[in-house]
């Protein structure tokens, strides 16, 4: 399927090409038939007509069918949320319904868990979402505090009982993506909890402008780290994910303009740095 910018690039391309040769023509014409003013009206008030009739006719030809394809497209997403949607709340209702007639600590338990599941799996349908919608439109930016923004992800991650992290954090105001934002940063927490063993820290840091993320896990060899941006590439074959966090990671920081420097030593560990900066308000 041809993008929309080389649609544009078509269209435009077809279109001056169109008017160039017309142009072209009413001169000859003006030129051996004795040009005068009222001639001159008539010719341009005729290439005027045909400019507007011309480009209405090349926008309804590669524009119209993208947009009714989209349109249907939406329609349809939005109809397998919504379906997508009712199972979660119903797993949430009645394991609340449940939860309240259990006093049996191991069936408590095991009710928790579902709700643990229950909430990843909303982060997942909310993922789903944004991902959807930023295909189709443009996502606004929000203005946020990055402080509070980690603090709560990084809650989430604790729950888990793995990792122990130290947080040496300041107030900091950014208007970006914030949803974005936040998949990219619990993409670099995934990463550092993957690679690093469950007794050692993870520290993240907010000064000075700069966001990052410290593990002390494997680390990555120099060739290793040149590949680290292509998508589907895992330095530890052994370790169990798709490959694309950091890739993603890099894509949106390109996409906000935050400079991404990352540092790595084999057996050492890896720090990621955000230069956040430019989105600061």
């Amino acid at each position: 399927m041809i993008s929309r910018p080389k649609e544009i690039i078509i269209a435009t391309v077809i279109y001056f090409v169109t008017m160039f040769t017309l142009l072209t023509a009413v001169y000859r014409f003006l030129e051996n038939w004795h040009f005068t003013e009222f001639k001159f009206f008539i010719a341009g008030a005729l290439v005027f007509l045909i400019a507007i009739g011309w480009g209405y006719v090349l926008s309804a030809l590669i524009f119209a069918p993208k947009q009714q394809m989209e349109d249907t497209l939406t329609s349809l997403t939005n109809d397998i949320i919504h379906e997508l949607n009712i199972p979660l709340s119903t797993i949430n209702a009645n394991t609340a319904m449940l939860k309240k007639n259990m006093e049996d600590e191991k069936s408590l338990k095991r009710i928790r868990r579902i709700e643990d599941a229950s909430v990843r799996l909303k982060k997942l349908y909310d993922e789903l979402v944004y991902s959807i919608h930023k295909e189709m439109h443009t996502i606004e930016k929000e203005r946020f505090n990055v402080q509070e923004l980690i603090e709560e992800r990084v809650s989430v991650f604790q729950e888990q009982k793995r990792n122990p992290f130290i947080l040496t954090m300041e107030f900091y105001e950014i208007e970006v993506d914030k949803i974005g934002f936040e998949q990219m940063f619990d993409n670099l927490i995934s990463n550092a909890m993957k690679y690093s063993s469950k007794e050692t820290a993870i520290t993240v840091t907010l000064k000075n402008h700069i966001l990052s993320v410290k593990d002390e896990g494997v680390g990555m060899s120099p060739t290793e780290l040149l590949r680290i941006h292509e998508r589907y590439y895992q330095a530890d074959d052994a370790k169990e994910g798709a490959g694309i966090g950091v890739a993603l990671v890099k894509a949106y920081c390109d996409e906000e303009g935050i400079d991404i420097h990352i540092e790595s030593q084999r057996g050492v560990g890896t720090e990621v740095s955000l230069n956040v900066s430019k989105v600061q308000v």
